[in-house]
């Protein structure tokens, strides 16, 4: 029971941390030019694949890590394809 306890209070603490890392891009995203709608979605994609990736680490199932790893890959990409979209439409 102790061990289940220290795992959900691992993952609660992986949430939060997350949340508050969040919190302070968004303080930074503030000066910068708004984003577009894959660059959102891709990094919070990216965000919710990180937090079940250390899931599946912490309670040890090997499946939600790596489902976890390919939801982090895939929100990278839709980032890094609304980073260059925003490229293009800003001139660079």
């Amino acid at each position: 029971m102790n061990q289940t306890h220290n795992k959900f209070s691992a993952i609660w603490a992986g949430i939060l941390l997350t949340l508050c890392s969040l919190s302070a891009y968004a303080e930074d995203s503030k000066i910068e030019p708004p984003m577009n709608k894959d660059q959102v979605e891709g990094r919070v994609e990216e965000t919710k694949g990180k937090v079940k990736e250390m899931t599946g680490k912490i309670i040890d199932d090997k499946g939600m890590e790596v489902e976890g790893n390919v939801q982090k890959n895939l929100g990278k990409a839709q980032k890094g394809y609304g980073d260059i979209k925003q490229d293009i439409k800003e001139g660079k």
